[in-house]
């Protein structure tokens, strides 16, 4: 089915993307690789290539417009179509409300949002020339529900599934599917180069002190599965490629949770309560930290 298909992946020099790439490239789609990091894209690119599949590897900021109308223009010309576009780059930022900036906002909604825009809307009409495709847009569960100390990042996939969801209804009938992913925790470098500083580091001091608030207080903790590798969650994706549907949960309860958040906020935001106790000390700890060494 994905033989002869063309596949531009975003955010593909490592984590979720790299992971995609693999497997669209094993199932015979040629794959365009999109990312900052062009020695990782050559890297990975040379790996497909040595394995018998088709790519290539473009630098691109998808923040920058005329970067993401360049490679998609490229892709059209050599190859004459266009079948999924995966829009997978994205990144996050600690800080809580009162210290995210005017940059760390724009940042946030740059490579989260605006980048939805810009790599759509040329896809789109080469899409609908060809009368078929399907764009995927990876976005988290926090385009779902709040997470603290990282506003602007959370507010922006809640933008990325409003994104999806408006472009559905303008595709309905038009053969060209649109999906949104939203992934929990997973495995990748993701959280260790937020803006900001690393939410990796904070994950892990306030990782002891919130099983013991919630051993304390008697709370159950949100009933979300743990971290699954970018294996897991690339495949999830190419099963909606497969059998294209509106949202993909990949995470075991996840959707369950995001349903609560909608209905019941303030339930949800009990089972958060240790989180959010124990995040809250770290991240002062950690801003401390950063006043003292500025």
């Amino acid at each position: 089915m994905l033989r002869q298909k063309v596949a531009i992946i975003t955010g593909a020099s490592s984590g979720i993307g790299a992971a995609l790439a693999l497997l669209l490239a094993r199932e015979g789609s040629t794959v365009i690789l999109c990312a900052r990091r062009l020695h990782l894209l050559e890297e990975l690119a040379s790996k497909i290539t040595k394995a018998g599949g088709v790519c290539s590897a473009f630098q691109c900021d998808v923040a920058n417009r005329d970067d993401v109308e360049r490679v998609v223009q490229k892709t059209v010309d050599r190859f004459e179509r266009l079948d999924i576009l995966v829009n997978n780059a994205g990144r996050g930022h600690l800080a809580s409300v009162e210290d995210t900036t005017d940059e760390m906002l724009y940042n946030m909604f740059a490579v989260n949002a605006f980048s939805l825009w810009y790599m759509t809307r040329p896809t789109v009409r080469q899409m609908k020339k060809q009368g078929s495709g399907h764009i995927i847009n990876v976005a988290s569960l926090a385009g779902k529900i709040g997470f603290p100390y990282n506003s602007a990042y959370v507010a922006a996939k809640h933008a990325c599934v409003g994104f999806t969801r408006a472009l559905r209804l303008e595709l309905i009938e038009t053969n060209i599917h649109a999906s949104v992913v939203l992934p929990g925790g997973v495995s990748t470098d993701w959280a260790n180069v937020t803006e900001g500083g690393s939410m990796r580091s904070m994950f892990s001091a306030a990782r002891p002190i919130i099983r013991r608030i919630a051993a304390e207080r008697g709370l159950t903790l949100p009933p979300i599965e743990g971290v699954k590798s970018p294996e897991e969650v690339a495949r999830r994706i190419l099963d909606c490629i497969y059998h294209p549907v509106a949202e993909v949960y990949t995470h075991t309860g996840s959707h369950e949770f995001a349903v609560l958040a909608t209905e019941k906020p303030e339930n949800a935001e009990q089972y958060q309560l240790p989180v959010v106790l124990g995040e809250h000390g770290v991240y002062d700890s950690i801003k401390n930290a950063q006043q003292r060494h500025s």
